[in-house]
């Protein structure tokens, strides 16, 4: 089965949707599942995991209606307050859910660079052990050192790590985002997405062989076990496309083994979220 394990859906509006910026007019409209599917199948790609925008409940409620509809969706990943009172009643309420397999924060956008280690999120993002549910991991790549420290204090909770934290591939700067990888990568329960790649490029101006050093530090860090493809569309239509970010993902992993493509390209989602 081969998965985009990170894309997302919206119905446009202005004032909610106040984090597209003047320069991204391409995706200030509505994206739903009959604009994407056309993209899935000329790929060959059978599903995705449909991952929320907003940190509202509500948004939860609206992707799994969409996830019933539409058989391609094979998961979501949904938004929940971790330091709500309630949290573990909510969490029982929704592991009843088989569509929704785990949670997110935007933590890319929290002022507070130990956001990730304050006691009582850390011990909200742990109650998740309890019900089976993954932690995407959204950051930039400064938060790295954040973000191992997160995970260190929970061993054994499946974490992923989105868009391979955000490098500055514009500037071509990876080192110091190279070493925080490497020291997330040590952490076993840790996977990582490669995807967002595009947008963290010049928009306009990228080359394929711009992403070819943060492929090799992510690869030789977790390995093609702990990996796993997305094309985090439609903000991908910033810098390309969902077919030109997927070519640049595409063409590096072709010399891997067969076995190893399967598991980059869908196994590898298909086990952590258990889809």
């Amino acid at each position: 089965m081969r998965i985009d394990a990170h894309q997302h859906f919206w119905n446009y509006d202005s004032v909610r949707d106040a984090w597209m910026t003047d320069d991204m007019g391409a995706i200030k409209k509505n994206f739903g599942a009959s604009d994407l599917k056309p993209k899935l199948d000329n790929l060959s790609i059978d599903g995705t995991v449909l991952v929320q925008v907003q940190q509202d409940l509500q948004e939860n409620v609206w992707l799994l209606n969409i996830a019933r509809q539409h058989s391609f969706v094979k998961g979501v990943v949904g938004w929940i307050d971790f330091t709500a009172p309630d949290l573990k009643q909510q969490l029982e309420k929704l592991s009843g859910e088989g569509l929704l397999k785990g949670f997110r924060h935007i933590v890319q956008s929290e002022k507070d660079p130990e956001f990730l280690n304050r006691p009582q999120f850390l011990n909200g993002v742990r109650t998740l052990a309890d019900f089976r549910f993954t932690y995407d991991v959204l950051i930039y790549h400064h938060q790295l050192p954040m973000a191992v420290k997160f995970a260190q204090a929970l061993d054994g909770q499946p974490l992923v790590l989105d868009h391979i934290a955000k490098p500055d591939i514009r500037s071509g700067n990876w080192k110091s985002w190279s070493d925080g990888i490497k020291s997330l990568a040590l952490l076993p329960h840790v996977f990582c997405k490669i995807s967002g790649m595009v947008t963290e490029a010049n928009w306009l101006g990228w080359k394929e062989e711009d992403f070819k050093v943060y492929l090799d530090v992510v690869t030789e860090a977790f390995g093609p076990a702990r990996m796993m493809y997305g094309s985090d569309w439609p903000v991908c239509e910033l810098a390309g496309g969902y077919d030109a970010q997927y070519k640049i993902v595409s063409n590096y992993f072709s010399s891997f083994s067969a076995d190893e493509q399967a598991c980059i390209f869908g196994l590898n989602a298909a086990r952590f979220y258990k889809l």
